[in-house]
């Protein structure tokens, strides 16, 4: 039997609409707008380049066909101008709200600019969509929304205090999106992303995601530094799953399912230690040398939760999610991506 996605894909395919997705050259982003063309959508997308990369609007650009991506129109633009979000929204039926300043190291060196990235830009993008009328607002949330509630695995309705700027500015958007949802029937669905990795994550810089900094460490020759002592565990979720999880959001007809938020994960917890290995072992099947390296360990990163692991039932059973991809074939498909990317 089909799953729900499967048969999601096949009335897209027969039934085009058009799509926004902010931060389309970001790393979600740019996952969304693939899926979203080679199931011949029309997509507006807009970013800024400040994280987001036009060579991954280029890599997009070869994986769908001519045609296909002649139904793309791009934006160069940023959230925190109105005007740029409402020329964005024209004309739209779902929005991608993917556009935001990750990291919580970064919020902590810089809390201003992510909280006007990540509270002024989402609101300045919910005026805009909800006055264009557009049919549902989907949103990228974050499991830093939990914070420091010890409970596992984490339940959508039960939360802890942030424990960074990053954190808080993510749960101002569930609190923002509740809103408009009361005071002007504004749908919207968050998705409460766990770790999530794949192709065009950015290995570089300061706030590099762990699995992309950790592979290009090992590539190099450098050290690969774990904080704490490696029993730090994470629900990594492979962006294929967090692309199933915005269509199906989008496109869910149950009216219980709206205005509500889900865990995006697989519902499994994986130490730092244990994907270490996991990364290593994959890299020496291509480079035997790698088989011999070790972690760092140092101390533990301030803002950063010990444990995370996510209950999805509730995206399964509202939305249908059922996510494709655990930790070990999400690994398989990337490792040449990234491996390449050097």
């Amino acid at each position: 039997m089909s799953s729900v996605y499967e048969v999601l894909k096949q009335e897209l395919k027969s039934n085009p609409k058009t799509w926004l997705v902010t931060g389309c050259a970001g790393f979600i982003g740019s996952n969304l707008l693939e899926q979203l063309l080679k199931l011949d959508q029309a997509v507006v997308g807009l970013d800024n380049f400040v994280t987001g990369k036009r060579r991954n609007l280029d890599e997009v650009a070869s994986l769908v066909s001519k045609e296909q991506w002649a139904r793309f129109r791009f934006i160069e633009g940023d959230i925190r101008d109105l005007a740029t979000c409402r020329e964005a929204c024209s004309g739209v039926d779902y929005v991608l709200h993917q556009a935001a300043l990750g990291s919580v190291p970064r919020s902590i060196d810089d809390p201003i600019t992510s909280n006007a990235s990540n509270v002024t830009g989402f609101l300045n993008m919910l005026v805009a969509a909800k006055d264009a009328g557009i049919k549902r607002f989907v949103y990228a949330a974050s499991s830093s929304t939990y914070g420091d509630h010890p409970g596992l695995p984490k339940v959508e309705d039960t939360i802890g205090r942030p424990l960074s700027p990053y954190a808080v500015t993510k749960y101002v958007n569930e609190l923002y999106a509740d809103v408009f949802a009361r005071c002007y029937g504004m749908e919207s669905i968050g998705l409460r992303y766990f770790n999530v990795f794949g192709p065009r994550q950015d290995p570089d810089g300061a706030y590099a995601a762990v699995i992309p900094k950790w592979i290009a460490s090992l590539l190099r020759g450098e050290p690969v530094y774990i904080n704490g002592t490696g029993e730090t565990s994470r629900d990594f979720c492979f962006v294929q799953n967090a692309v199933q999880a915005n269509l199906l959001a989008a496109t869910v007809d149950n009216a219980e399912a709206v205005n509500q938020v889900y865990n995006v994960a697989v519902n499994a917890r994986t130490s730092l230690v244990e994907l270490f290995n996991l990364l290593r072992d994959g890299l020496a099947e291509r480079r035997p040398a790698l088989k011999e390296c070790q972690p760092v360990f140092r101390d533990f990163r301030a803002g950063d939760v010990l444990h995370s692991q996510a209950d999805i039932g509730k995206a399964g059973r509202l939305l249908g999610y059922a996510p494709t991809h655990t930790i070990g074939r999400g690994l398989d498909e990337a490792l040449g991506w990234y491996i390449n990317a050097r």
